[in-house]
């Protein structure tokens, strides 16, 4: 993948899916939809096409084995599901790569959610789960394997709290040798866990797979000292992906307060160092067109007439 350049990221799947009126209250999340309706999977990976992403990440960040089999499915069965998260993207990507003319070919991510992300009680923004290494390590491997065997264009690492966490995930990365791009979550400049980003960032100094390294799921005012910590220790460039900067109360399911989500931030990203730009929770695909028309103007929705 080229980074000299911005390359464009898509924005929230829950968000995209409940404005098609789909319930996500199943502890599956979005990762429901694979079972039961991955029509809706594919229209959202579409519509973040054109609205001017290069890149779709999969419904796969809450799945696992062990969730899918939780609800109802045999491990068999799990795998194919967790799996087809991945083809159902790139069965898109192909599609768009036919009907279009783009100046960077579209690609697919394999979402990779943290260990909290599948206990579904909220742990994915503390970290800190009190379970051992090798837990860990147990969980993401084999969840690992079967996402790249699928053959994603690359590895979307993201929402990580714990920088204890990265220290599993990076051996298991470089093992299987897929581009990878990794991002923390983060509050002011630690991680959601509490250590210092520059220590967290240090864990992925010396990754062999790792191409990228940063923030998403975090608010638009804690990315640019994310994006300057990552290059700083990683000598990488960084990727950049916050919510749409509203604040979630867990009590009452609701988001309140102020978007902050603005393309002259994004710009600035850019200029310290982001060069994988998008956005997550609340972030639609208005945002991403004119995060597009902004950072890559050549590859804009419009710019490019279809074959």
């Amino acid at each position: 993948m080229n980074l000299t350049e911005p390359v464009i990221l898509d924005g929230g799947l829950s968000n995209a899916l409940e404005a098609r009126g789909v319930d996500l209250s199943s502890d599956l999340w979005t990762a429901r939809l694979l079972l039961d309706d991955p029509d809706q999977i594919a229209a959202v990976h579409r519509d973040y096409y054109l609205a001017g992403a290069d890149v779709v990440t999969t419904a796969s960040y809450q799945a696992s084995v062990p969730t899918l089999m939780a609800a109802g499915l045999t491990e068999r069965e799990a795998e194919r599901a967790l799996t087809s998260s991945v083809t159902l993207a790139t069965q898109v990507r192909d599609e768009i790569a036919a009907e279009t003319t783009r100046v960077r070919p579209p690609l697919v991510a394999a979402s990779v959610g943290p260990y909290g992300a599948a206990l579904a009680d909220g742990s994915e923004y503390r970290g800190r789960y009190g379970v051992s290494a090798a837990t860990l390590r147990d969980f993401h491997a084999p969840r690992l394997e079967l996402l790249a065997a699928a053959a994603p264009d690359l590895l979307a690492v993201e929402t990580i709290p714990d920088a204890d966490e990265a220290e599993v995930l990076v051996p298991l990365l470089d093992d299987l040798g897929l581009p990878t791009w990794f991002s923390y979550s983060v509050a002011g400049t630690a991680t959601r866990a509490g250590q210092p980003l520059s220590e967290a960032y240090a864990v992925l100094a010396d990754s062999t797979s790792i191409i990228a390294a940063g923030i998403n799921c975090s608010a638009p005012n804690d990315v640019m000292d994310a994006v300057r910590l990552a290059t700083q220790a990683t000598a990488r460039p960084s990727v950049a992906y916050p919510n749409l900067g509203e604040t979630w109360d867990s009590a009452t399911h609701t988001w309140s307060g102020d978007a902050a989500f603005d393309t002259d931030l994004a710009a600035d990203w850019v200029a310290a160092g982001a060069r994988l730009v998008g956005g997550c929770c609340r972030v639609g695909t208005d945002q991403i067109t004119r995060l597009a028309k902004r950072l890559a103007p050549a590859s804009a929705p419009g710019s490019t007439p279809p074959q």
